[in-house]
């Protein structure tokens, strides 16, 4: 990857995540309507795989306005590693929750750096 796919990777990027915004919307507004509730509350620990702060705050940005997502908390591990506490709304578990953050942040990170480079020591 490199400067001459970055355009293409960002607005990549920035059409998945319009498609991601659309359908957690619809997920909202589906159990808002209907009678019951398919949410599934909760809270996990994510380590961020990004090494700038720009980037570790589009990304808490990015998930704290998509619908059923909410950053909490932040702060750093002892080794340097970046880490948010997030609340979701539709994840069975605190782990698909993490895998769903680490894609989104993957797809971020590829998407808008010129040379993707990510913090292997986040978990």
């Amino acid at each position: 990857m490199d400067i001459v796919t970055w355009p293409f990777r960002m607005l990549g990027f920035w059409l998945w995540y319009l498609k991601q915004f659309v359908v957690a919307n619809m997920s909202v507004i589906r159990d808002i309507i209907s009678r019951g509730h398919d949410s599934t509350p909760g809270v996990a620990c994510y380590e961020s795989r990004s090494f700038k702060a720009g980037h570790y705050t589009l990304f808490a940005a990015l998930v704290t306005i998509t619908p059923g997502t909410l950053v909490v908390g932040a702060g750093e591990t002892k080794n340097g590693v970046r880490i948010m506490y997030v609340h979701g709304m539709y994840n069975k578990s605190a782990d698909e929750l993490r895998e769903d953050l680490r894609d989104m942040e993957e797809r971020m990170l590829k998407g808008i750096m010129f040379r993707p480079r990510l913090n292997e020591d986040a978990k």
